[in-house]
């Protein structure tokens, strides 16, 4: 069984940067695809960005260019580095990871975070 906890959540002026981590723990030796969900209030859950074993990195229409995902296996950490944020960016990060080596976009997640709530003010 793996466990995730993220942090690095907060409140930042639109145009400012935040970093999110998600820290593995348990049966880490199973984690293949992570990936970074969010959900604002009133919609449904998106998932923002992918990396597979291989370090592969993909990502929505709506962060492309300005998310940056990358992990640490030594550190058994996910992150998730948000520049240029803006105010629809606002919603709880949640980290997930799956057995599953690759396309990871398509993945039914079966591992979740608790989330970490990120607030982009205008």
């Amino acid at each position: 069984q793996v466990q995730l906890a993220e942090s690095g959540g907060g409140s930042v002026q639109a145009g400012g940067s935040l970093r999110l981590s998600c820290l593995r723990s348990g049966r880490t030796d199973r984690s293949g695809c992570m990936a970074w969900f969010r959900q604002a209030p009133g919609k449904e859950r998106e998932g923002v960005a992918f990396i597979d074993v291989d370090n592969v990195a993909s990502y929505s229409d709506s962060v492309q260019g300005r998310f940056t995902i990358s992990k640490d296996n030594a550190k058994n950490t996910l992150y998730l580095q948000m520049n240029s944020l803006k105010p629809e960016d606002t919603a709880l990060y949640s980290c997930a990871s799956d057995p599953s080596l690759y396309a990871c976009r398509y993945t039914d997640y079966i591992n979740w975070g608790h989330g970490t709530r990120v607030t982009v003010s205008s």
